[in-house]
């Protein structure tokens, strides 16, 4: 299990549900702009170290995601994120275990595009909320729909929310623009509505952390 945060890293090791060791690493971000990368990518290989000095059979992750996507990148272990919902992260993973891991997709975003309406609200920013949905590691497809421009009228820029799972755990990515709004499909890799509201509480929080949010529900 790995606990991120920016300034400090947890690595948790479960061996049948009971924790047997923990080791916390930490950081001092730099306030310079052009060392914050060196910074970060050191950090993350500190993190990447430790898990590979534990050998597990998979990692689960859950905080920064800046911080947790530049440690997945330096590790070659099935890697899958969870949401805490601000209770222990351990309990979280001791809960998910119950279940099969979700499959990972691994493409690139433009592969995940599809469908027949290519174009999409809102421009750099409604391109940028549909991108960060699609890089999602429990995410196969995003279909844009058509845009309507019929909705009331908004001064607040782009918003974005993924809204509630279906019954085969896909959701739909509203992107507002002004009056104009798009329904985009996602389909994911959960196997259920509830497996398909932790993929989209996850997407939610993607979307916030990029200035996106469109609100609560």
């Amino acid at each position: 299990m790995l606990d991120c945060s920016r300034e400090r890293a947890t690595v948790t090791c479960l061996l049948d549900g009971e924790v047997v060791a923990e080791r916390t690493v930490t950081t001092r971000p730099e306030s310079d702009p052009e060392r914050e990368p060196i910074e970060l990518r050191n950090f993350a290989g500190l993190v990447a170290d430790e898990l590979h000095r534990k050998r597990p059979e998979e990692v689960y992750a859950t905080g920064d995601r800046e911080v947790v996507g530049a440690v997945r990148a330096q590790v070659h272990y099935p890697f899958y994120r969870v949401t805490d919902d601000g209770d222990d992260p351990v309990e979280a993973v001791r809960t998910r275990r119950g279940d099969a891991p979700l499959e990972v997709v691994e493409k690139s975003i433009a592969e995940k595009l599809g469908g027949k309406h290519t174009t999409l609200v809102g421009d750099r920013d409604g391109q940028r909320a549909v991108e960060t949905v699609a890089g999602h590691p429990h995410v196969k497809k995003v279909i844009p729909g058509p845009i309507d421009a019929g909705g009331n009228g908004s001064r607040s820029g782009v918003r974005a929310k993924a809204t509630r799972a279906d019954g085969t755990g896909n959701v739909r990515l509203l992107v507002r623009d002004g009056s104009s709004v798009q329904e985009n499909r996602i389909v994911t890799t959960a196997d259920s509505r509830e497996r398909g509201e932790a993929v989209r509480a996850d997407l939610n929080d993607a979307l916030r952390e990029a200035g996106l949010r469109e609100g609560e529900e």
